[in-house]
């Protein structure tokens, strides 16, 4: 029976080098932030595959909506925060099959609601449904913009975290 040391040593050289000089990992706080987008039809009825929800935390509304998103972060090619009189607002850009399919929900739904959730920040707790803009024309440039329920730091988290998200997407392509 013969015995190979020096095979034996090839196999376990990566591990023993890790083990020796130690795994060395990143941990920065932009790679903790989170952000999530969906963005939702309303639909007529609360339907089979829909739910209600509550838009604004003031004066909360109701609105049914299909469950399934029609957008996500997936869709994004960039987030922006603006300043905008009495607030913020919230830029969405999206790529060329988010555009298209904004384009074809705005232009069959004229007089619905898009009803948009976000979440933000390094837990998965902050997070709300934030705007329900009505569809009042069809959006064929893929961008949306609209005025979330949140406060200024909120609504940097999200955008901070969705162009995280969007760089880290764009890598692994």
């Amino acid at each position: 029976m013969s015995f190979y040391t020096r095979r034996f040593n090839l196999y376990f050289l990566p591990a023993i080098l890790c083990l020796a000089l130690g795994c060395h990992t990143q941990s920065k706080d932009k790679d903790k932030a989170i952000g999530i987008l969906r963005v939702h039809i309303e639909s007529e009825t609360q339907a089979a595959g829909g739910k209600t929800v509550q838009v604004l935390r003031a004066e909360p509304v109701s609105i049914n909506i299909v469950n399934q998103a029609i957008l996500s972060e997936a869709d994004l090619v960039s987030a922006r925060l603006l300043e905008a009189p009495g607030g913020c607002a919230l830029q969405l850009q999206f790529n060329s099959a988010g555009a298209w399919t904004l384009e074809q929900f705005s232009s069959i739904n004229p007089g619905k609601h898009l009803v948009i959730f976000g979440q933000w920040g390094e837990k998965t707790e902050e997070g709300r449904w934030l705007s329900a803009p009505l569809i009042n024309r069809r959006m064929g440039n893929g961008s949306l913009v609209f005025t979330p329920d949140a406060s200024h730091e909120e609504v940097e988290k999200l955008v901070k975290g969705l162009n995280a998200y969007i760089k880290k997407n764009n890598k692994t392509k």
